[in-house]
């Protein structure tokens, strides 16, 4: 039984040890849209016969945009009523569910493809033309078509990249405000 206590006590001591990491960014690898093309079909052998709607989103959609080197997939449903469908479908093609993050984002199911241990994609599973779609498409866009804003996010990741972060989120956290002021003067 000792050795019980003292595994747990260890246990527990590296349960509430702080974790702290650093987010590597890649530079622009012309890769990354091919990398998205793999992905996006295997979502739509996945999905048949829902046909979804599949964007390329995040750092690794923007040419001369540095990113951590995981693909992010926006799934657009025609109906948000498939999701419960679409959830058992992705899975059975390999796709980890994530419902973690439902409670803050009910309208919304992510997923994640890894690969030997390797991130391969974060896919974001949405109703076409709702609020989230808009605005990371639009995002996106805009970004793509002004590389003097581009160039702004990019000196904020990089400056943010020099940083510990207890999670991931918590780096996609401070880019936040950023995001949301352009969404705000090209969303209105």
């Amino acid at each position: 039984m000792l050795g019980l206590d003292r595994a747990s006590a260890l246990d527990q001591r590296i349960a509430d040890t702080p974790h702290v990491m650093k987010i590597l960014l890649t530079p622009y690898q012309p890769s990354w849209p091919r990398l998205f093309d793999i992905e996006q079909e295997r979502i739509e052998r996945a999905l048949q016969p829902d046909s979804p709607r599949i964007e390329h989103i995040g750092s690794t959609s923007i040419p001369g945009l540095a990113a951590k080197p995981v693909i992010d997939v926006l799934v657009g449903l025609p109906s948000f009523d498939l999701a419960p469908i679409a959830v058992e479908r992705m899975v059975a093609h390999g796709y980890v569910y994530l419902p973690d993050y439902e409670d803050g984002m009910p309208f919304r199911r992510l997923f994640i493809r890894e690969a030997d241990g390797v991130r391969i994609s974060n896919v974001h599973m949405v109703e076409v033309d709702t609020p989230f779609w808009i605005r990371h498409l639009a995002f996106r866009d805009h970004l793509r078509a002004h590389p003097d804003v581009r160039d702004q996010y990019q000196q904020i990741k990089l400056d943010l990249a020099t940083r510990e972060w207890d999670s991931v989120n918590d780096y996609a956290q401070a880019k936040t405000d950023f995001i949301r002021a352009v969404e705000a003067r090209i969303l209105g």
